[in-house]
């Protein structure tokens, strides 16, 4: 298998596009509908409680695109290694932990020659009151770039991070660091969210972001092809 593609070397594949949908037929049926707009989709939690996950993944991949899995691996350091293991064997070319050192750093040796590890910072559904209800009474700032400097030190690949911190981090961790930034909402998107740490694509790129995730914008669009084709003039003329 050819090696993944820096991140920057090609505008159109730094869209990523979550595929939040019950089931692999209504994954499969926007993605068909999304056409050569889109070439990266996100498959996580909700898709993997289905019995097609990895028949999905392999369809995907069959149809020329890359696949970042985002189950956010958390359990003892030997069960997240073993997952991860397991994973890279079936093309993904990234996934997501959410752990300590140890979990991070098994991760890290288990991911092999092409699946990048991304480090989990601080969800883009949290915001400060919330941080500060499970115990983290330091700068959101400061716990994303820690997270980052420590998935860095354990081999990870890069983190996952809200646009908002975005900037910081490209000024104090270093550069090789690959960041994904979800909670991306175009301008005239003014549907209720989740997502409380939001930004638009192209002030996430100014700020140094190298992948967008962006999942209801496009999914919920009138026309989603129209949709993701929007966001990728953005993209490229950022």
């Amino acid at each position: 298998m050819a090696p993944p593609i820096p991140p920057r070397d090609r505008p159109h594949d730094r869209l990523i596009v979550a595929l939040d949908v019950p089931d692999a037929a209504a994954a499969r049926a926007l993605v068909q509908r999304l056409g050569d707009a889109v070439s990266f989709y996100k498959i996580g939690l909700e898709l993997a409680m289905s019995e097609e996950f990895f028949a999905l993944l392999a369809w995907l991949r069959a149809q020329g695109k890359d696949v970042f899995v985002d189950l956010k691996f958390f359990d003892i350091p030997e069960t997240v290694a073993r997952a991860v293991r397991a994973l890279s064997r079936h093309g993904a070319r990234f996934c997501t932990v959410h752990g300590n050192q140890a979990m991070m750093e098994a991760a890290a040796r288990a991911k092999g020659d092409t699946l990048k590890v991304l480090a989990v910072t601080a969800l883009t559904s949290l915001d400060r009151g919330d941080l500060d209800d499970l115990g983290f009474r330091c700068d959101v700032g400061e716990l994303v770039l820690s997270r980052a400097r420590r998935a860095l030190a354990a081999g990870c690949d890069g983190v996952v991070s809200s646009g908002l911190e975005v900037e910081r981090l490209r000024r104090e961790a270093p550069r090789e660091l690959i960041v994904v930034t979800p909670g991306i909402r175009p301008l005239d998107n003014t549907a209720e969210s989740d997502q409380k740490r939001v930004m638009t694509p192209a002030r996430a790129l100014q700020a140094g972001a190298d992948y967008l995730v962006v999942g209801r914008p496009i999914r919920d669009a009138a026309d989603p092809r129209a949709a993701a084709q929007a966001i990728q003039r953005e993209i490229a003329a950022v």
